[in-house]
């Protein structure tokens, strides 16, 4: 808190501060006793009621709601021993200090005090030894057995991002026991609450196999979060709609094309699948088969990222694995060599042309002259205006089958499409360089025009009667 009178500072933020309400400053300037002041004023926020996190709201925050565990935080706060000394400040660092709350990341005593707080909110906090440092304390700054003061405000908090695209965002209301978490191909028993635009639209209990809900009518998202999750946990789901109902929505409930949706979750059990180390090579191939046949299940009914699950669990088992003799590595090549075209075809789909491009290139690897790959890596291409390299792949498809009409279409449009683009660079260019001409002329114009303002200057000047010395 910086500034004096009931007008304030805090944190960055004007406050009117009351009477009751004390800032680290005052505390220690007025040569207060912390413990004193936090046993008058404060308010205990341990879960157990034991004191060891007492807090004093110097500014209320926005009403709503309060961080859950694994949310990101951004705080800025201050930390002092209760001689006033300072150990520690994020304005030291000039920038506010973001970590996961509730994920060990912080000392127990900021997990607690940060989920008590709202947004905009500015407390302290006294934390005793056993949620702060301990008898081990953090040298050299904190000794042993340290009770700590922090200044804090919580600037902002999000939840936890499960997916690279922001699609899926986890909250955790309860945290689960344990440190085991369902895999691919586990069992899982959940309960599930959904709602839309705050309408609860399905309430149950459901058991369904990670990478499979889709048979059990569980959006995708909820079958995704299953692997970050643990036995007793409660969290809540947001789901873009990618990973709820997408565009053809849940007649069944009312769900319109591209929904946003909430998902409340608890997972109350689960039955691990066995990890590819546990599976011998037999096992391995003959999994790969049925995973196979559910991934083609799967992209019939237009289901792509559930077959993109399917078929990547045929690569994680089998893609390390050479096989002890010429049938299994038949069998092994074969496998892989349907799953990355598989691959391939629903990232073109999903248009996910990167990765249709890599899977392909994949398949390359085990058959350089494989017609399906160069097809598709060549779309992919192509869908990426990457029109040389596409015309490149048909091409070599033609050698490989100078039959494939598909193939020699498409050359053709690339061919149009190399067309356009040196047709559209020429215009550019054409026009950049008018553009330095009309500039270039417009430039020499304005200097002729100086030039001669200037020689006209000199002519009247020679034309000019010198004036005698005495004036006449």
């Amino acid at each position: 808190m910086r500034g004096t009178g009931t007008q304030r500072e805090i944190l960055g933020t004007l406050v009117c501060a009351s009477d009751e309400m004390s800032s680290l400053e005052d505390i220690f300037s007025n040569n207060q006793c912390p413990t004193a002041v936090f046993t008058s004023q404060g308010t205990d926020v341990t879960p157990n009621s034991d004191r060891g996190v007492c807090k004093i709201v110097n500014q209320h925050g926005v009403e709503g709601e309060n961080p859950m565990i694994g949310d990101k935080v951004c705080v800025h706060y201050t930390g002092r021993l209760l001689n006033g000394k300072k150990f520690d400040s994020s304005f030291d660092r000039k920038e506010p200090f973001v970590f996961n709350v509730g994920k060990g990341q912080v000392i127990k005593a900021l997990d607690i005090g940060v989920c008590s707080m709202q947004k905009g909110e500015v407390c302290l906090l006294l934390c005793k030894p056993e949620y702060a440092y301990g008898s081990s304390g953090s040298p050299p700054k904190v000794p042993p057995n340290a009770t700590l003061v922090f200044e804090i405000e919580l600037l902002s908090f999000r939840g936890e991002d499960l997916t690279e695209d922001g699609g899926i965002i986890r909250r955790i209301k309860v945290k689960g026991e344990g440190y085991n978490n369902p895999n691919e191909g586990a069992t899982v028993h959940v309960h599930l609450k959904g709602w839309r635009g705050g309408r609860l639209f399905e309430s149950r209990d459901v058991i369904f196999v990670v990478g499979e809900s889709e048979d059990e009518g569980v959006p995708l998202g909820v079958d995704r979060a299953m692997e970050k999750m643990r036995k007793g946990e409660c969290c809540l789901l947001y789901l873009k709609p990618k990973y709820g109902y997408g565009k053809e929505g849940k007649a069944e409930y009312e769900i319109g094309s591209n929904a946003e949706l909430l998902y409340e979750v608890t997972l109350k059990d689960f039955e691990k699948a066995k990890e590819s180390w546990e599976m011998d090579l037999k096992e391995k191939i003959d999994c790969a088969v049925f995973v196979k046949q559910k991934g083609t299940q799967y992209f019939k009914a237009g289901l792509y990222n559930h077959a993109v699950i399917q078929y990547q669990r045929i690569v994680i088992w089998l893609e390390m694995e050479c096989g002890a003799g010429m049938e299994q590595l038949q069998a092994i090549q074969a496998l892989l060599l349907v799953a990355h075209l598989n691959l391939a075809l629903c990232y073109l789909r999903l248009r996910e042309y990167s990765q249709a491009v890599e899977n392909c290139n994949k398949v390359m690897e085990l058959d350089p002259e494989n017609e399906k790959a160069l097809y598709r890596r060549g779309e992919a291409r192509l869908l990426r205006n990457e029109f040389s390299l596409a015309l490149g792949d048909f091409r070599q498809v033609l050698q490989v089958n100078s039959f494939n009409r598909a193939a020699r279409s498409q050359i053709a449009i690339c061919k149009c499409k190399i067309r356009e683009h040196h047709e559209r660079d020429k215009k550019i260019y054409a026009n950049m360089f008018q553009r330095f001409a009309e500039h270039d002329a417009k430039v020499g114009k304005l200097k002729r025009k100086k030039d001669s303002g200037l020689s006209d200057q000199n002519k009247q000047s020679l034309k000019s009667p010198r004036l005698s010395q005495d004036g006449s």
